[in-house]
């Protein structure tokens, strides 16, 4: 009973600091680097003073391809980047999954739908996944220029895999960005995100 009452300990530790380091809304958000699909590195860092959006992807979950293919999320994207935006997709599918596709593929699939984020991240041993408690695809997040987590959830408030939906939508990273943009709290803070789970790596 000892050791077992010992191992629950050591795993209740090893857990606590990947919780105290999950991202909450009101608070600052988790620094990070990462390699892009052009093979820079991208750190948090480099854009402070800029409202930044993250927004996880997988090509291969139905949800994902809803707002691709629809050309929902790269008229998102490009409305935006062009207010000054920086706009972060990030993939943490793990390199041994079957949805998994290497940065060159991936580059190519973002830019055969018109996607023009300012960076696609590789995350393969979803650490910058884990961090933000990312848990599907799509999941999104807005930054403020002061580093705080002002927005975490769903794109929009239809979750169905249906492009059919996206008309009647509410989008709520366009409406927290406008919010936050004009200096606003914003409204609707945090939405329950839908898609594919995120198809991490060994036990995420």
């Amino acid at each position: 009973m000892k050791l077992i009452l010992t191992s629950l300990s050591l795993m209740a530790l090893a857990a606590a600091p990947a919780a105290a380091w999950a991202a909450a809304v009101g608070q600052p958000a988790p620094a990070f680097s990462a390699t892009d699909t052009a093979g820079r590195t991208i750190s948090l860092a480099d854009f402070k003073g800029r409202h930044v959006v993250l927004e996880w992807v997988n090509p291969g979950c139905p949800y994902v391809r809803k707002h691709y293919e629809s050309g929902n999320l790269p008229a998102t994207q490009k409305q935006a980047t062009a207010q000054g935006v920086v706009w972060l997709a990030v993939n943490s599918t793990a390199s041994e999954h079957g949805d998994y596709l290497p940065p060159g593929q991936l580059a190519a699939w973002m830019k055969a739908r018109g996607a023009v984020p300012t960076a696609t991240l590789m995350d393969e041993d979803g650490q910058l996944g884990r961090a933000y408690g990312a848990r599907t695809t799509p999941h999104m997040y807005v930054i403020d220029p002061k580093g705080v987590l002002v927005y975490a959830g769903a794109i929009d408030s239809k979750p169905t895999a249906n492009p059919a939906d996206i008309a009647s939508a509410t989008n709520h990273v366009t409406a927290a960005l406008a919010d936050t943009l004009a200096g606003r709290a914003v409204a609707t803070p945090v939405t329950r995100p839908y898609g594919c789970a995120v198809k991490y790596g060994g036990a995420g």
